[in-house]
């Protein structure tokens, strides 16, 4: 039996002079490694770009996480404030991607950007800096520190007893996770479950309701040396694991 194909659509980024289509090593590696699935990374060439490939050839698709921010016009949020970094390509992507995918079934994780791609495509809304809202903790990376620190444990997740993620973990019902991100999810997506929930009361995992395969959504980053990590390690398992049986 082949290994399952598992669509990664990238980021676009100008680097010098040129336009270049990214994604995170740390991405590849998790899907390659800890899902046990071959990655396939998918250009983000927006409105130009045929999407039924990936979903009549992929067996799962993740969606990464990336330092730009979703636009705000995509979820009827107020104008983002002047040098906030956006990727429309990759909005037009996979914005409409996601629904395809659930739609055929196909297994999908959804990380950091990805999880508010999630949100926000299934009719949810974002804030733009949860820094900013009352009552809500600093959820951002110091970049003084070293990357290993940055990646670090930052804070633990309450899991929704019964839940899904509940079960990944074995039954406990906290998990320690990392925290690098400055948008979070404001209104929940109708369809959407929550999983898990920071102590300041952040939504940090979700879980699509009535998707044929499994098909969840998580704030922190699990992909950092993955196989490092116990529920991190079972995340990507169960998700490789529907891909294979797709």
């Amino acid at each position: 039996m082949r290994k399952p194909l598992i669509g990664i659509p990238a980021d676009r980024r100008l680097l010098g002079n040129h336009w270049f289509h990214c994604i995170g090593e740390k991405y590849i590696r998790a899907v390659a490694e800890a899902a046990g699935a071959t990655p396939v990374l998918v250009p983000s060439l927006g409105g130009e770009h045929d999407l039924d490939w990936i979903v009549e050839r992929c067996d799962g698709v993740l969606l990464t996480g990336s330092p730009s921010n979703v636009e705000p016009h995509r979820y009827a949020g107020p104008p983002s404030e002047p040098g906030t970094w956006h990727d429309p390509e990759r909005d037009e992507t996979t914005l409409p991607l996601i629904p395809m995918a659930l739609k055929a079934g196909l297994p999908l994780l959804a990380i950091c950007r990805g999880h508010q791609e999630l949100n926000v495509a299934l009719g949810g809304t974002l804030h733009q800096k949860v820094h900013e809202v009352p009552g809500y903790s600093n959820h951002r990376e110091d970049p003084a520190q070293p990357v290993d620190v940055q990646y670090g444990p930052a804070h633990e997740v309450e899991l929704v007893a019964g839940g899904l993620f509940e079960q990944l973990a074995g039954g406990a019902r906290t998990i320690r996770v990392n925290s690098l991100h400055s948008q979070g999810i404001d209104r929940l997506a109708p369809g959407l479950e929550v999983e898990a929930r920071a102590p300041d009361g952040v939504i940090e995992a979700v879980r699509v309701r009535d998707a044929a395969r499994f098909a969840v959504g998580v704030q922190w980053h699990p992909e950092w040396k993955a196989m490092d990590n116990d529920f991190s390690r079972a995340l990507f398992a169960a998700f490789g694991d529907a891909a294979r049986h797709r």
